[in-house]
């Protein structure tokens, strides 16, 4: 609910945002069929009231004024406070309520009072009118008035039943004046008045959403509409009105087939290795900006979308850069402030889209940017950024976008209790195992900046093709010795390390007879090297090895077992029978994300993790609190070698 109601907005947004930076998107209406009830969600006004809603005058939306909802009539839709709310965003407000019959007969004497009558009659006391006979309509309706009791006897039964239900939302020629009424340079809302059910034996009653017709009323239904139950897709035939209607209609939208055009080649590595100290976010836009240099044309198809919180996610270089993305070009007030840092330069060929701070909206946008590849035929890369708290409040969107076709890539950042200062309420913890449930994704947990640039670029390489997919990434702000890495100086060993870090997971520390083997992931990896020197040091040999996709293995050990189609080598070189040693899983997140690795070669498993609420704190003091110290590592290992 609410996020098919919102997806032309955000089509709207992306045909504009293709057009101006590849081309071929053209121009066309963005319509969205929506029932009254469906106002209800919340992500329908977070929509609504984004500024750059304002400037779409190809979006209409209709709504389906019917009154009614899964389970009642809605005793108090007021639509003169909805037709408000839509103005007082900057939308046309058209309302479509009566049909011509009752405008007919609101002229006639006594037909004020009948207009007045029916617009102040609570909603279900219409809906009740509905079911009645006519005897008992033609004393329930006139609601007192004289004037409308002398109208509606004037009326024989069928002119009456008629009249009651002669709402403008089933009049064509009404719908056809609305629609030729619309305003191109602002967005448009239609309020056509309807009855659920209408013409059928469930009309306007307050259970019909999951009602069903019996085999006799659909054969009643049947014959009124001049169809056959037994053949209901039976064409009109061709020399009938309804088959020449037809026959024009699907030449008039008939179009030509899209050309597709391939997604851009993308480099897997640049080349370089890190050092010092860097964060895996600070590590997002330094890629985003080499992408620039060494990969240009595939560049030019990044689309980055943030809520409100590009400064703080390390975006300002990449904007800076590219600009910011608008219809029309505007003046930047800041430009000659020395004082400015990040340069807010707004023109339609900027590549980063700034939304106001809600999450439902951005993954809107994000996935209908994502469809441009098999809609227009032009492949873009859309990246959106946000704090990974808010990654489950944007899920059920993202997801519905991914299901729909939409390819992007989802950036949560900071994450974790890793943020250790601001406390529980910014410290996500279930979002590290949405890539092992999450169809139609790929999600990655780097630990280092060439993680980040390995993973990221062949996500990027996934994107606005048939055979595509999507992807999570989950970065830090903890700044992390670069030197951990290891990154092999050999250029054979250095693309084998990366083929398994985007597969999964590498060897980080290998020693020659290992007792226990230490799986970490993400900012704690610094923790888990620390402990397994110190677990050497007394004796107990341990590897480490560096996740970056919990789950890439859980397909590929699904794979193994028969159960699923991916490939099994990055089991066979990061965790082989030879070297399988009891198994202590560690990140900054539930532990029940890697706990199915001890299940590769079933052997014992500690798993460490974040299983309640964060707290604020030093993030020595934060991880103790948690059990993802290296203290607590140290007894982990301890405890899984049996010493």
């Amino acid at each position: 609910m609410g996020i098919g109601a919102t997806a032309p907005i955000w089509g709207a947004v992306a045909r504009r945002y293709a057009e101006a930076a590849v081309g071929g998107a053209g121009t066309g209406r963005q319509y969205s069929l929506l029932g009254d009830a469906e106002l209800d969600e919340g992500a329908v006004w977070e929509a609504i009231l984004d500024p750059v809603v304002t400037e779409l005058g190809e979006v209409v939306w209709v709504v389906d004024l019917n009154r009614q909802s899964l389970d009642r009539v809605v005793p108090n839709i007021a639509a003169s406070r909805l037709e408000g709310m839509f103005a007082s965003a900057g939308w046309q407000v058209l309302t479509v309520k009566y049909g011509r019959l009752l405008e007919r007969l609101f002229t006639r004497p006594g037909g004020s009072e009948l207009r007045a009558r029916i617009d102040a009659m609570p909603n279900p006391e219409y809906q009740r009118l509905l079911r009645c006979p006519p005897a008992e309509l033609r004393e329930r309706l006139p609601g007192g008035s004289a004037p409308a009791a002398a109208l509606i006897a004037s009326l024989d039964d069928t002119t009456l039943a008629e009249a009651i239900r002669n709402l403008g939302g089933h009049d064509l020629a009404a719908l056809d004046q609305a629609y030729a009424s619309i305003d191109d340079t602002r967005p448009t809302v239609i309020f056509a008045y309807t009855i659920k059910g209408f013409g059928l034996p469930t009309q306007g009653h307050p259970q019909n959403h999951s009602a069903l017709l019996t085999v006799e009323q659909m054969s009643s239904l049947a014959g009124q509409l001049g169809a056959d139950l037994a053949d209901p897709w039976r064409r009109f035939a061709p020399g009938t009105g309804g088959g020449q209607l037809c026959a024009a209609t699907a030449e008039r939208l008939r179009r030509p087939a899209v050309a597709a055009h391939p997604a851009p080649a993308m480099p897997a590595d640049f080349g370089r290795t890190p050092t010092g100290t860097a964060s895996t976010q600070a590590a997002l836009g330094r890629v985003l900006l080499d992408l620039t240099r060494e990969a240009p044309e595939a560049a030019r198809r990044v689309v980055t979308v943030s809520p409100d919180v590009s400064s703080s996610t390390n975006l300002g270089g990449w904007i800076n850069k590219v600009g910011v993305w608008s219809a029309a070009d505007r003046v930047d007030w800041f430009a000659d402030d020395k004082d400015t840092v990040l340069h807010w330069r707004e023109k339609p060929t900027g590549q980063h889209i700034e939304l106001g701070i809600a999450e439902t909206n951005l993954v809107g946008l994000l996935g209908e940017l994502g469809t441009t590849w098999s809609r227009w035929g032009q492949p873009l890369l859309p990246i959106g950024v946000l704090y990974d708290p808010f990654v489950e409040r944007a899920l059920e969107p993202w997801s519905f976008g991914i299901y729909a076709g939409g390819q992007s890539i989802l950036v949560g950042t900071p994450s974790g209790v890793t943020l250790a200062p601001e406390g529980g309420a910014h410290q996500s913890i279930t979002t590290p195992s949405i890539g092992l449930e999450q169809p139609g994704c790929v999600s990655y947990e780097p630990a280092f900046a060439i993680d980040v640039e390995w993973t990221l670029l062949a996500a990027l390489a996934r994107l606005g093709k048939p055979d595509g997919s999507s992807a999570y990434l989950r970065l830090s702000t903890r700044p992390v010795d670069q030197t951990l890495a290891a990154v092999p100086a050999d250029p054979a060993a250095r693309e084998r390390r990366r083929r398994q870090a985007v597969a999964g997971a590498y060897y980080l520390r290998r020693t020659d007879r290992p007792q226990v083997t230490i799986a970490a992931m993400g900012a704690v990896v610094t923790e888990a090297v620390a402990a397994a020197e110190r677990l050497s040091a007394v004796g107990i040999p341990a590897d480490v090895i560096c996740v970056t996709s919990p789950g890439l293995l859980f397909k590929a050990l699904l794979a193994r077992q028969g159960r699923a189609e991916a490939p099994t080598w990055i089991l066979d070189q990061v965790f082989p029978a030879a070297r399988a040693t009891p198994l202590v899983t560690v990140l900054d997140g539930h532990p029940h994300t890697l706990a199915f690795l001890a299940t590769i070669h079933r052997v014992p498993g500690i798993t460490l993790g974040v299983t309640r609420f964060g707290q604020s704190g030093s993030l020595e003091d934060v991880y103790r609190f948690h059990g993802i110290d290296t203290d607590s590592i140290v007894r982990a290992g301890l405890d899984a070698a049996g010493s």
